[in-house]
């Protein structure tokens, strides 16, 4: 175990304002989908979902240099995973109430809602994804011109 959990706990302590619930769990299943020479730049811990009332749906979240994984381990067996890689991501809107902030990933098939997130920390997480994704999606077009 490494990186995902030492970046989700960095965020934490950071962050104290974010709900999550069993961090390592969750930052197991991303360890477990790490491809070979996949490296974590940015990981945080949220809740996933449109209610803020929904505190019990802690999911751990991880950019790396391919793709933006989205993890949550089961109670009781089996877990969910998501990957968004850079050409499916659409968007990225950030919104804040008076005590949590939301980040909602639009990608080509659907919206992720990322909630319950501390509002000092919106700022950092839509940094995080805007800059990696500009950088990312400018290699798509680069591959895409070329085949033509």
């Amino acid at each position: 175990m490494g990186t995902v959990l030492e970046k989700i706990e960095a965020y934490a302590k950071k962050y104290p304002g974010t709900i999550a619930w069993r961090k390592k769990a969750h930052a197991q299943v991303i360890e477990k989908h790490l491809n070979p020479g996949e490296e974590v730049l940015y990981a945080f811990c949220c809740q996933k979902g449109l209610s803020s009332l929904e505190i019990f749906n802690t999911y751990a979240v991880a950019l790396t240099n391919k793709r933006l994984l989205i993890a949550q381990k089961r109670v009781l067996f089996g877990y969910l995973f998501l990957a968004i890689t850079p050409d499916m991501f659409n968007d990225l809107t950030i919104r804040t109430g008076i005590i949590w902030g939301k980040a909602c990933l639009d990608t080509v098939k659907e919206v992720v809602v990322l909630s319950n997130l501390s509002k000092a920390s919106v700022s950092e997480i839509e940094t995080a994804i805007t800059e990696y994704m500009m950088v990312e999606k400018k290699k798509y077009v680069k591959v895409a011109k070329e085949n033509v």
